[in-house]
């Protein structure tokens, strides 16, 4: 899924919030020349549709910087929101050609009906819902599918137990707990209320 963003070079002196209330979002990039960084301005709604269809530290972007001659793939790497009115409020991109592998936050997804919760009445526990993983910009998983269909009651998935795509090496211990199937969850308030009724 390819998402292309113009953005400008923010203009000497200007200030946030005079940008923001002119409908311009501050943002940085990096790592397109070490640890230079450049200054960008990006339309608000841009950045409304761009959240809608990106999230950080996941999405490759084709960016463009229209008044400085440079235009490459670049994550967004940090999201400031207002802490009031939940509106974006700053970005960073991190430019990520030429740098080889690159880290980035993978959702997973649980497919399939655990026999333990259908059959048993057992709970899945979803203890880990992303994870870091380090690979080539253009290997980026979307997500990571994770079949739970065969779980029955007390199984448990590590992170040795998922076989991820091809170049994407996950960053977490391999014996970290993604999910489990708990024995069903006794209601003890409902237990006691049928004791002090019989």
């Amino acid at each position: 899924m390819a998402i292309t963003v113009e953005c400008k070079k923010r203009p000497e002196g200007s200030k946030p919030k005079a940008l923001r209330r002119s409908g311009e979002i501050p943002a940085n990039l990096y790592g397109h020349k070490g640890t230079e960084s450049i200054s960008l301005t990006i339309d608000a709604k841009t950045v409304e549709r761009l959240l809608k269809r990106a999230s950080v530290n996941n999405t490759l972007i084709d960016l463009k910087v229209t008044d400085v001659p440079w235009q490459g793939q670049a994550l967004i790497r940090e999201l400031q929101v207002h802490p009031a009115k939940g509106t974006p409020y700053h970005l960073s991109f991190f430019a990520v050609a030429g740098h080889g592998d690159t880290t980035v936050e993978v959702p997973l997804r649980f497919v399939g009906d655990a026999i333990g919760v259908k059959q048993e009445g057992g709970v899945l526990d979803t203890v880990v819902t992303e994870l870091q993983v380090s690979c080539a910009p253009e290997n980026i998983p979307e997500v990571i599918e994770i079949d739970v269909a065969n779980l029955k009651i007390g199984d448990t998935l590590h992170i040795s137990d998922i076989s991820f795509p091809q170049g994407v090496t996950p960053l977490a211990e391999s014996e970290r707990v993604i999910v489990s199937v708990l024995p069903p969850q006794i209601n003890a308030a409902a237990e006691e209320e049928s004791e002090a009724a019989s």
